[in-house]
C-alpha cells in the first residue's frame, strides 16, 4: 500500500514554512484535489477541472483557549506552497461525503459564516478511503476536543469511522534513550499521533452494549432459511393474537355503535333546526342590505345636495356684478381723482372675464345659460368701458398738446434758445398708464387707435419745438461764410476768407443733436412703455442715450411707469418681434417730419463752410454708434439719413472743387506751378483739422478724388506743349511734395500720393536732363549708340571697319564734340536755367545733370577704349574736374 501524504514530513515542513509567523502549529497536512463539479453531470472544463491543493489542520493556543483552523494551500508558479484559504473550525457545520462518487473519496465541508450560501462549496477528493477517513477523523476529533461539539455528518456512519480508527491505529517506532544508552523500539499510542481511542466518537461502554444487542439478535441463527421460517411463525402468532383480542372486545363495540346511532339522531335534528335558522337569517340579511342600500343612497344624495349648493353659491358669486363696479364701468368719470375706482373696476372686470373662461371654469358650467348670459353681459360692459376710455384718452392727449402749443413760452424765442421740457406732459400721462395696461388686457385692438392719436398729437409738438429751436439756433449763430471756390485758378478768392473761423457752425449742429437726439430717444422709450409695447428697455430708467455730453437730461424723467405686467403672457419672447415692428411703425408716425429741421441745419452749415461737413459727419457717427437699442429704430434711421445727407453735401463740394481743377485744362498756355497745387495743401490741412471720430474715411475719399483729378489734369495740361512738358511736370510735382511734406508724414492716404508724385518727379527730371544732354552732345552719344547696336551682331574687332565707324570718323566726331567742351557744358547749364520758373529747383537739377552726363561719358570712354584701344580721348577724371570747376 502506498504511503499516505499525511506522513510526508517534507510536506509538513513546507506547510509550516508557508504559515510561518502566524504562531499556528500544524496538526495534519495532506494532499487533496479541489473541484467544483457535480458527480454524474457535465460542467465547464475550466470550472470543474481538479486542482492540486494541500489541506492543513492547525491550532493556535492563547492561554487556556485553543483555536483550530483549516488551511487551504496551493502551489505557486515555482512549486512553493502558499496560503490560499483559511477557515475557522468553530464555523464548520456539516461534513458531507458525495453520494454520487462511486469511490467514496470525495466530500464537502460546509461553513455557516460564508457570505454567499448559494455558491456551491468546493469538493475535496482524496487518493483513497484511508486518506479520507484519516482527514475526517482528525477534523471530528479536533471539533469534539476544542469546540465541544460535532458537525453534522452526512453520507458516512460514525460507528464505521470509529471501527476504522481502531483498526488503523498506526505505530511509529520511537528512539528512547534508557539509562544504559541502549535504544529500544516503543509503540506510539494514539496520543502520539494526535488520535486518541478514548476520545473516539463511540465510547467503549456504548460499543459493548451494541455488541450485546447484536449478539441477542444473532443467537440461534444458523442459516437464513431457518431464521426466515422462525420470523414467519412469530408473525402468524401475532396476527392470531390480534384477531382474538378484537373478538373479545365485541360488547364494547356494540355499546359504541348504539351511542353513535343516538348521536346521529341528535345531529339530524340539529341540522333541521340549523336549516330553518339559516333561511330566517338569509331573509334578515337581505332586509338589512336593502335598508343599507336605501340609507347609503339618501346619505349620498344629502352630500351631493350640500356640494351642489356650495358650487352654486360659488358660481352665483362669480356671476354677481357689484353695483359700484357696474356704475363705474358704464358711466364713471376719468378724472384723476376717480382713477383708483376705475382701476379697481378694471381689475374686477378682467378677473371676472378670466373666471368665466374654460381653463378657470369647470367645462360643465361653460354651456349653462346663466353663464352664457353673464359672459355676454360682461362683454358688453367691457366694450362700453373700452369705448369710453379710448375716447377720453384721445381727447386728453390732444388737449395736453394743444395747451402746450398755445403757450409760446414752451418754445425757443428770438434771442433765447428753449430746451424742450416734457416732464409735466409725461407726469400727466403717467396717471393713465395703468389704465392703458388694463385696456390692453381687456381689448388689445383698442391700443392701435390710441397709439395713433398719441403719435399724431405729440408729433405736432415735437416738430414745432424742433422748428423753433433750429430757426433760433441758426439766427443766433454768428459765422462768416466761406466761399465754395477753393481750387480755382483765378486770384479773386483771397486766402484770408479761407481762414475764417466757422467752428460755431458745427457747434450749432452738435447742440441740435445734443438737445434733440436724447429727447427723441427718451420719447421713444416713454412711448414704448406707456403704450404697452413688450420690447427691451431703450435706456435705463432716468438715463440718457450715449453721446449726450452735457446735453438734455431731466433728472426727474423716469420712464419706469411703476406698473406691473398685468398680462403675464404678453412678456413672451415670441411676441417681441411683432411688438418691435409695431413700435417702429408707431415711432415713424410719432417722429416723422422732424428730420426736415435737422436737414435745414445741415444745409445752412454747408452754405457757410462746406468743410464743416467733416465735423458734422464725425458728430453724427458718434451719436449713431451710441444708439444700439431696438426701440430707437427711428432715431437710428434719422441719424443715418443725416449722415447720408452730410456725405452728399460734402461730395457735392468735392465735385465742385474737382470741376474747378478740371477747368485749368482749358487754358491755352500754363507755365510754372498751377494754383490748385499750392492751394490743395491749405485745403487738406483744414480738412484734417475738422476730422472727428470716424470721419477719417470721408476725408480720405476726398483726398483720393482731389489728388487723382489734380494729377490727371496736370498730365493733360503738360501734353498741350510737349516741348516744355517735362519742365512743367517736375515743377508741379516738386511743389506738391514741398507743400504736403508735413501732412504726408501723418496721413497715410496723402503719403501714398506723395510717393506717387516723387516717382513722377524723378521720371520727368530724367527725361528733361537726358534731352538737354543729348541736345549738346548729340554726335558723341549717337556714335556710341551705333557701336552698341553693332556689338549685338559682330565682334568688336570688326566694328572699326564698318562704314562711318572708322578711326578717322572717330577722330572727327571727338574733335567736333569735345573741342570747346566747357562752352558746351555752359550752354547746357543755361538751357536748363532758361526753362525753369522755380529757381530753387536749379541746384538739384544741375547736380543731377552733371551726374547723368558723367555716367553717360564714362560708358562712352570705356566703349572707345575697347573698340579703339590706340585712340586718345579725354579721361573721365578730366571731365569730372572740368564739371566741378564750372
Amino acid at each position: 500500500m502506498a504511503k499516505s501524504s499525511a506522513d510526508d514530513e517534507e510536506l509538513r515542513r513546507a506547510c509550516e514554512a508557508a504559515i510561518e509567523g502566524t504562531e499556528q502549529k500544524i496538526v495534519l497536512s495532506i494532499r487533496v484535489a479541489k473541484s467544483h463539479g457535480i458527480w454524474g453531470k457535465s460542467g465547464k472544463l475550466g470550472r470543474h477541472m481538479a486542482k492540486p491543493r494541500v489541506l492543513a489542520l492547525s491550532t493556535k493556543s492563547k492561554g487556556q483557549r485553543t483555536t483550530a483552523f483549516l488551511r487551504v494551500l496551493k502551489y505557486s508558479t515555482g512549486g512553493v506552497l502558499e496560503p490560499a484559504k483559511l477557515y475557522k473550525l468553530n464555523h464548520l457545520s456539516k461534513v458531507e461525503v458525495i453520494a454520487n462518487d462511486p469511490s467514496g473519496c470525495s466530500f464537502t465541508l460546509g461553513f455557516d459564516n460564508l457570505r454567499s450560501q448559494s455558491v456551491t462549496p468546493p469538493q475535496w477528493t482524496m487518493r483513497n478511503i484511508d486518506d479520507r477517513n484519516r482527514l475526517l477523523f482528525c477534523i471530528l476529533n479536533i471539533c469534539k476536543d476544542v469546540l465541544g461539539r460535532l458537525p453534522k455528518v452526512v453520507g458516512i456512519d460514525v460507528v464505521e469511522m470509529a471501527l476504522w480508527a481502531k483498526e488503523n491505529t498506526p505505530t511509529v517506532p520511537k528512539q528512547m534513550n534508557q539509562q544504559d544508552g541502549v535504544p529500544v523500539a516503543a509503540t506510539a499510542t494514539e496520543s502520539d499521533l494526535k488520535v486518541t481511542v478514548e476520545r473516539e466518537l463511540v465510547s467503549q461502554a456504548e460499543e459493548e452494549d451494541m455488541e450485546a444487542l447484536l449478539g441477542n439478535y444473532l443467537m440461534g441463527i444458523g442459516e437464513a432459511e431457518v431464521f426466515s421460517e422462525s420470523l414467519k411463525r412469530e408473525l402468524l402468532a401475532l396476527e392470531a393474537a390480534n384477531v382474538h383480542a378484537i373478538l373479545e372486545s365485541e360488547p364494547l363495540i356494540e355499546e359504541v355503535l348504539q351511542g353513535l346511532e343516538a348521536a346521529t339522531y341528535c345531529v339530524d335534528d340539529m341540522d333541521e333546526w340549523l336549516g330553518i335558522f339559516n333561511v330566517k337569517l338569509r331573509h334578515m340579511r337581505e332586509g338589512i342590505e336593502s335598508i343599507e342600500t336605501r340609507n347609503n343612497k339618501l346619505e349620498m344624495q344629502s352630500v351631493n345636495n350640500v356640494s351642489l349648493i356650495e358650487e352654486l353659491d360659488k358660481l352665483l358669486e362669480r356671476l354677481r356684478v357689484p353695483s359700484e363696479y357696474a356704475a363705474c364701468l358704464t358711466g364713471g368719470s376719468f378724472d384723476e381723482a376717480h382713477m383708483l375706482q376705475n382701476i379697481e373696476a378694471c381689475e374686477w372686470l378682467t378677473g371676472a372675464l378670466r373666471g368665466l373662461q374654460v381653463p378657470n371654469l369647470d367645462p360643465s358650467y361653460a354651456n349653462m345659460r346663466a353663464v352664457k348670459e353673464k359672459r355676454t353681459e360682461l362683454e358688453k360692459l367691457k366694450t362700453m368701458f373700452v369705448r369710453r376710455a379710448s375716447e377720453f384718452l384721445r381727447n386728453y392727449f390732444a388737449s395736453l398738446v394743444d395747451f402746450m402749443i398755445s403757450d409760446k413760452s414752451y418754445f425757443s424765442q428770438r434771442g433765447q434758445l428753449k430746451r424742450p421740457d416734457h416732464a409735466d406732459l409725461r407726469y400727466k400721462c403717467r396717471t393713465y398708464a395703468r389704465l392703458l395696461q388694463h385696456l390692453k388686457s381687456l381689448d388689445k385692438n383698442c391700443l392701435g387707435p390710441l397709439r395713433k392719436a398719441y403719435c399724431s398729437s405729440l408729433n405736432l409738438l415735437l416738430r414745432r419745438e424742433a422748428r423753433e429751436f433750429a430757426n433760433e439756433l441758426r439766427a443766433s449763430t454768428k459765422a462768416s461764410r466761406n466761399p465754395t471756390v477753393w481750387l480755382e485758378a483765378s486770384a479773386g478768392s483771397s486766402h484770408s476768407s479761407h481762414n475764417a473761423d466757422t467752428s460755431a457752425v458745427s457747434e450749432a449742429y452738435a447742440k441740435m443733436l445734443t438737445i434733440f437726439i436724447p429727447l427723441l430717444v427718451d420719447e421713444s422709450s416713454f412711448f414704448a412703455h406707456f403704450m404697452c409695447f413688450k420690447v427691451p428697455a431703450l435706456v435705463p430708467p432716468g438715463g440718457v442715450a450715449n453721446g449726450n455730453k452735457g446735453g438734455y437730461n431731466d433728472a426727474n424723467d423716469n420712464d419706469d411707469l411703476g406698473i406691473m405686467d398685468i398680462d403675464e403672457n404678453d412678456g413672451k419672447a415670441g411676441k417681441n418681434s411683432a411688438d418691435l415692428a409695431a413700435l417702429n411703425e408707431s415711432l415713424q408716425d410719432l417722429l416723422n417730419g422732424i428730420q426736415e429741421d435737422f436737414y435745414a441745419v445741415v444745409d445752412w452749415a454747408y452754405k457757410i463752410d462746406p468743410l464743416r461737413c467733416i465735423s458734422m459727419h464725425g458728430i453724427t457717427e458718434r451719436y449713431l454708434s451710441g444708439q444700439k437699442a431696438d426701440a430707437a429704430g427711428f432715431v437710428r434711421i434719422l441719424l443715418g439719413d443725416l449722415e447720408s445727407r452730410i456725405s452728399v453735401q460734402f461730395t457735392r463740394f468735392v465735385d465742385e472743387a474737382c470741376h474747378q481743377i478740371e477747368r485749368n485744362e482749358r487754358n491755352v498756355r500754363q507755365m510754372g506751378v498751377l494754383s490748385y497745387i499750392s492751394r490743395f495743401a491749405t485745403l487738406a490741412t483744414r480738412m484734417e483739422q475738422y476730422i472727428q471720430g470716424q470721419s477719417r474715411d470721408l476725408v480720405d475719399q476726398a483726398h483720393t478724388k482731389f489728388v487723382s483729378i489734380m494729377f490727371v489734369t496736370l498730365e493733360k495740361i503738360a501734353q498741350t506743349d510737349p516741348k516744355y512738358a517735362d519742365v512743367f511736370l517736375l515743377e508741379n510735382y516738386a511743389a506738391f511734395q514741398n507743400s504736403l511734406y508735413d501732412l504726408a508724414n501723418v496721413v497715410p492716404t496723402l503719403a501714398k500720393f506723395y510717393h506717387q508724385a516723387s516717382e513722377a518727379y524723378e521720371q520727368a527730371c530724367t527725361r528733361h536732363i537726358s534731352m538737354i544732354i543729348l541736345y549738346q552732345f548729340e554726335k558723341l552719344f549717337q556714335f556710341t549708340r551705333k557701336i552698341e547696336d553693332l556689338m549685338f551682331t559682330i565682334t568688336p574687332e570688326e566694328i572699326p571697319f564698318q562704314l562711318g565707324l572708322s578711326k578717322m570718323d572717330l577722330r572727327k566726331m571727338l574733335k567736333s564734340s569735345l573741342s570747346g567742351v566747357d562752352k558746351s557744358i555752359s550752354a547746357m547749364y543755361k538751357r536748363l536755367q532758361k526753362n525753369l520758373t522755380s529757381e530753387e529747383l536749379l541746384p538739384s537739377l544741375w547736380d543731377k545733370c552733371k551726374k547723368d552726363f558723367l555716367d553717360k561719358y564714362e560708358s562712352c570712354v570705356q566703349l572707345v577704349a575697347k573698340i579703339y584701344p590706340n585712340e586718345s580721348i579725354p579721361s573721365v577724371s578730366e571731365m569730372r574736374e572740368l564739371l566741378a570747376s564750372m
